[in-house]
């Protein structure tokens, strides 16, 4: 998904500038008239990219047809609850950022006394985070909606009572003193059949207004809330009804295939070896990597190749040296797409084939330091998978979860938004797949042998 950060990014921010979500074809049109991209590409981003959840229509209602899909914002960020709390997180992957803040209507940011909690989403920890999660570069008020409809502790629930009984405020027997939102819930879910003729409201009234103003919302957000509380339903209903891999209509694009083997570079040639010479579907390179900048019509080396590759190899990295870096997390270098070509994983092929990647697996452990799997640790203990099995697993299925053990606690890795995640605690980390380097000299060593 590197490849495509810049249409990931110009697509979150469409999708937020709509109150969090937008219809398949609407977004695509949307990305056509910003940047080129096929059907094929964005069938493929919408597939494959955690940050996009695409949800069809009610059956019965036109859900085969592409413009019946809509697409949600997703994001795996949080707000960090301890910092909230005035307590100590250790080494926290949350966002440090005053609550009231995200509202838009924090009564200490706006006075003279300031705040006790920070209102600076570029500070040293949030900016780390955001640039992790490739969102560094979304406006603020993109990025404070998409944390709305994501993180559940920022909002109130929709009261299930209100949508229960005949009463006008349902089975509620707080009636107007609840502190939870009324709401039509079948309207929440896209499903209510009475329209504007329905009984329960498919908007915040006053009273709900009021609440939610002295819970510290500002005006805009309470106006777009029916439509924010849509997309949480979206993003917390059964992931099985609305699995990514399956839901992209036919009618729209033909799958995208998982690989292309023209990305591929060719390892026969690197040996001199290839028979079909200027006819191979392959890239013939001299190096099993290599990375090229798009310059808006074609694809073009870098220089300093090794040096580039060097660095990527480095988990702790997150972009190359030089002058002019390449940002690994983004793959752009300054306004320009780059990408990463290299031969086939060493795990498709027999142990005996000289040149293919190895891949390497890390997860950011204790002090911020990289600890490949399979590797011990600084307290000399290890994890029930390796850098291998995970890697057999990722090409197997890129969206998988994959459990692991290290001493007696248990883990999940999730390759959609490549975190490993502590189930009990919820807590995670940050995994990185990164090649394992091999210089000029030692391609040259191998390729004379």
């Amino acid at each position: 998904m590197s490849r495509y950060s810049r249409e990931i990014l110009l697509a979150t921010s469409f999708l937020c500038g709509s109150r969090g979500a937008m219809q398949l074809l609407e977004l695509y049109r949307k990305l056509l008239q910003r940047c080129d991209i096929t059907e094929e590409q964005f069938c493929l981003i919408v597939r494959q990219c955690p940050r996009f959840l695409l949800v069809r229509a009610p059956a019965g209602d036109g859900g085969e047809r592409p413009e019946d899909c809509t697409v949600v914002a997703k994001t795996s960020l949080r707000l960090c609850r301890s910092y909230g709390r005035e307590e100590q997180c250790g080494e926290c992957q949350q966002l440090h950022l005053c609550k009231f803040f995200i509202y838009g209507n924090c009564r200490f940011g706006k006075g003279r006394k300031p705040c006790k909690f920070s209102h600076d989403i570029r500070s040293g920890h949030n900016y780390r985070l955001l640039r992790e999660c490739t969102l560094h570069e979304l406006d603020e008020d993109d990025l404070f909606l998409l944390l709305l409809q994501n993180d559940p502790a920022l909002l109130p629930e929709v009261c299930l009572h209100y949508n229960k009984g005949s009463g006008p405020h349902g089975c509620c027997t707080f009636q107007s003193a609840c502190t939870k939102v009324h709401l039509c819930q079948h309207f929440v879910q896209g499903d209510c059949m009475f329209g504007a003729k329905c009984k329960r409201q498919h908007a915040i009234d006053d009273h709900g207004r009021r609440m939610l103003e002295d819970r510290g919302l500002s005006g805009d957000i309470i106006h777009n809330l029916p439509f924010i509380y849509r997309n949480i339903h979206h993003l917390t209903a059964a992931p099985a009804a609305t699995s990514p891999t399956e839901n992209i209509p036919d009618a729209f694009c033909k799958p995208a295939a998982q690989t292309d083997e023209t990305d591929d570079i060719c390892l026969h040639f690197i040996r001199n070896s290839c028979k079909f010479h200027n006819e191979c579907r392959r890239v013939h390179f001299h190096l099993p990597y290599k990375w090229e900048v798009f310059d808006g019509i074609n694809w073009t080396d870098l220089q300093h190749t090794e040096d580039i590759e060097r660095d990527f190899c480095d988990p702790s990295k997150t972009q190359s040296s030089g002058d002019r870096p390449v940002d690994f997390l983004t793959m752009t270098r300054e306004s320009q797409r780059v990408r990463r070509l290299s031969t086939v994983s060493s795990v498709t092929k027999p142990p005996h084939y000289m040149l293919t990647t190895g891949w390497r697996w890390y997860y950011r452990g204790d002090q911020g330091k990289w600890v490949e799997y399979g590797q011990p640790d600084d307290k000399n203990r290890t994890t029930s998978v390796t850098s291998r099995t995970l890697e057999e697993a990722f090409l197997s299925d890129r969206t998988a979860e994959v459990r692991v053990v290290k001493g007696l606690r248990e883990y999940v890795i999730s390759f959609k938004d490549m975190y490993q995640r502590n189930p009990k605690h919820n807590t995670k980390r940050k995994v990185r797949r990164r090649p394992h380097f091999v210089s000029v000299a030692e391609v040259e060593k191998q390729t004379a042998q």
